[in-house]
């Protein structure tokens, strides 16, 4: 019943993977794009004859799919079971592998010799190329949008919300052709109004959130189109200054979630003590004189985050490390935003230095690959995260408690 419901897109997925198998085993290119000629058309009936000769794994690749499926319903059960208000949040990339299975399947919709990317900007001053394949625009509305809907669905199936990575890319995308600079890139428009509605659909019919990682360079009027279908933007604590002046807690707005940073920026810790520019130097993505003022103006910066966070009595008055009493200071001051939701990384409750990724590198930075410091069933335990954690359920409390 999985594989009936599933429909064609499971099942070229795993026809797939393993086409992907067998290559893989012969030492050959694992680019469908370098597949022999008639493998190219997932419909075709080279394809066919395949799947049924190697419809035994083939199951097995549906029979893993299953397994992913159930894990995840079960996963979001107990988060909900558990009290949990929205369980899970699933992450929708931005893009896919213009090698993979999503641009072999949809091959009218997908752009596999473009690279999505961003132009030079705040997060980084090279701009970025992020190795992955965007819709197209006229194949989206060619084929209804299938892809896109097919997407979404699978998405939201076991979730209580869905995170969007670089939400503006539902208006456009900054696009660079293979094997050019970041710079040499152009933005690409999509039909956003059509593909807000679709979102806003589904996630009617799902009874998920959507969050919309609106970071980087927006586009004039974007946010406005989010909040009037309430999808929450996201505000980041470092990003929220005018020139090294902090937002005041009351300016923040109560329709983004709040978060001390992502995944792609430096951790509290790091940030306080210039891990960032210290990888920025190291892999030459900045000269000596831009290291320079980078790190003058963050002096500046740390003492803006100072001023903010000493409006509230109630910081810096533990004696302990002055880099720990601003992850606790920060920690409360997000709390008491008028954010609905606030979001605590695991990296910055556990007061972490090193970023889990730094854009635009792939083998110079060990991007995804840093261990966290014990067992995942021990890591909230600690002191650090313990603390962090009741100052956050104290502070929302008391801003719920103000609010009203």
């Amino acid at each position: 019943s999985f594989r009936h419901a599933g429909g064609e897109a499971l099942e070229n997925h795993c026809r797939f993977e393993a086409i992907q198998e067998m290559r893989a085993a012969r030492g050959e290119s694992l680019d469908w794009r370098e597949w022999p000629e008639h493998w190219h058309d997932p419909r075709g009936a080279a394809l066919g004859a395949f799947a049924e000769e190697y419809a035994e794994r083939i199951g097995y690749f549906a029979f893993c799919q299953w397994l992913i499926h159930r894990c995840l319903e079960r996963a979001q059960t107990a988060a909900r079971s558990a009290g949990m208000g929205i369980g899970l949040i699933a992450d929708l990339a931005v893009g896919a592998d213009g090698a993979g299975s999503q641009a072999w399947s949809f091959q009218d919709e997908l752009l596999a010799s473009l690279t999505v990317g961003a132009p030079p900007d705040i997060l980084n001053r090279s701009g970025q190329g992020w190795g992955i394949s965007a819709f197209s625009p006229e194949g989206l509305i060619r084929n209804g949008f299938r892809a896109f809907i097919d997407m979404l669905r699978a998405n939201f199936a076991h979730a209580g919300g869905l995170r969007i990575d670089h939400v503006m890319g539902l208006q456009r995308l900054w696009v660079i052709p293979n094997g050019a600079a970041p710079a040499d890139g152009a933005y690409l428009y999509y039909p956003f109004d059509d593909m807000l509605r679709l979102l806003t659909l589904e996630s009617h019919r799902h009874q998920a959130i959507v969050l919309g990682e609106d970071l980087g360079t927006v586009p004039e009027g974007l946010r406005e189109k989010l909040a009037a279908r309430s999808i929450l933007g996201m505000r980041v604590l470092l990003f929220e200054q005018d020139n090294t002046r902090f937002k005041p807690i009351l300016d923040w707005p109560d329709d983004a979630l709040a978060t001390t940073s992502t995944h792609d920026l430096p951790t509290l810790n790091g940030w306080w003590h210039g891990r960032d520019i210290d990888w920025n130097a190291r892999l030459g993505l900045v000269d000596a004189t831009g290291e320079i003022d980078w790190r003058r103006h963050r002096e500046r910066e740390r003492e803006g985050l100072r001023d903010a966070l000493r409006q509230d009595p109630q910081n810096f008055r533990e004696e302990s490390h002055e880099a720990d009493q601003v992850v606790d200071a920060s920690v409360r001051f997000l709390g008491h935003t008028r954010a609905p939701l606030v979001l605590l990384p695991l990296e910055d409750a556990l007061g972490i230095d090193e970023q889990p990724n730094l854009p635009g590198t792939t083998d110079s930075h060990p991007n995804w690959s840093r261990r966290l410091p014990g067992p995942s069933e021990a890591l909230l335990d600690g002191p650090d995260a313990a603390r962090r954690l009741e100052l956050l359920a104290c502070a929302r409390l008391q801003a719920s408690e103000r609010d009203q």
